[in-house]
């Protein structure tokens, strides 16, 4: 990536279970989380978690199951509220007004697009709701070949067809922040590889983007930056390749099972 990189630094934390934490902050964030945390009844899902996610780079949140992701994109989308820290998006304070949304493209793991309006329909919803003078760009239904599909009910659309639909919308407001939950799940590989060059263009372009993904594969050539999530603590938080040198493993794969192997002991 030919985006500016961040400045990182290290900090420690008094707390036993989020141990050592990688703190990377940037002057030039678009996300940032300041002593982050959440619980759930006796359950703790984010502990002080502090990080940024720069400006035209692509970020991973990666962690096992249960380490805290899913809450952490819940809080940014304003989803779900933490009982401490704070979160700015684009240099707004998430407080629960709902506009920081705008600079926003969202796609969700599975969409719930309303099963009886056809796609075309879905999409004209949404820019109804956006307003007339809002640009759009519907080049990404147009690469996923999706013309005759849009006019068929959403109930009636394969997986794959919905995902597409999904991919497509969620950079259908040229938004500057991306938050993309698995992507490519479901997606076949020509389809797959258009919405990898999608986000890369973005990147490219200054828009930011959050992925999580379980297939580590899939983000080897995507990537500029890790987050490392563990019993929602902060374990890593930096440039892949930062990633690579201190675990001494070349694949994200392995890197990140280093990382948990780690957090083990």
């Amino acid at each position: 990536m030919t985006a500016m990189e961040p400045r990182f630094r290290e900090m420690t934390t008094d707390s036993a279970a989020a141990g050592r934490l990688h703190v990377l902050g940037s002057a030039a964030a678009i996300v940032e989380l300041r002593g982050l945390s959440k619980r759930f009844g006796q359950r703790t899902v984010l502990r002080a978690v502090d990080c940024a996610v720069g400006r035209g780079r692509v970020t991973a949140v990666l962690g096992p199951n249960a380490a805290g992701k899913s809450t952490l994109i819940k809080v940014i989308l304003g989803m779900v509220r933490p009982d401490a820290g704070e979160v700015l998006v684009d240099g707004v304070l998430v407080d629960g007004d709902p506009g920081y949304r705008a600079v926003i493209g969202y796609m969700p793991q599975a969409a719930r697009f309303p099963e009886n309006l056809t796609g075309r329909k879905v999409v004209a919803m949404l820019r109804d709701l956006r307003g007339s003078a809002t640009p759009v760009d519907t080049t990404l239904l147009d690469e996923f070949g999706l013309a005759e599909e849009l006019d068929k009910p959403v109930r009636t659309l394969s997986g794959g067809t919905r995902q597409k639909l999904n991919a497509a919308i969620a950079f259908l407001f040229r938004p500057s922040l991306l938050i993309l939950d698995e992507p490519t799940a479901g997606l076949d590989p020509i389809a797959s590889g258009l919405l990898k060059d999608r986000i890369l263009a973005a990147a490219r372009s200054g828009a930011s983007v959050i992925l999580t993904s379980h297939v580590l594969s899939e983000l080897e050539d995507l990537v500029d930056d890790v987050v490392f999530l563990l019993d929602g603590a902060v374990r890593f938080a930096g440039p892949l390749e930062r990633l690579r040198r201190e675990t001494g493993e070349a694949r994200l794969e392995r890197a990140i099972a280093g990382l948990m192997r780690r957090g083990a002991r």
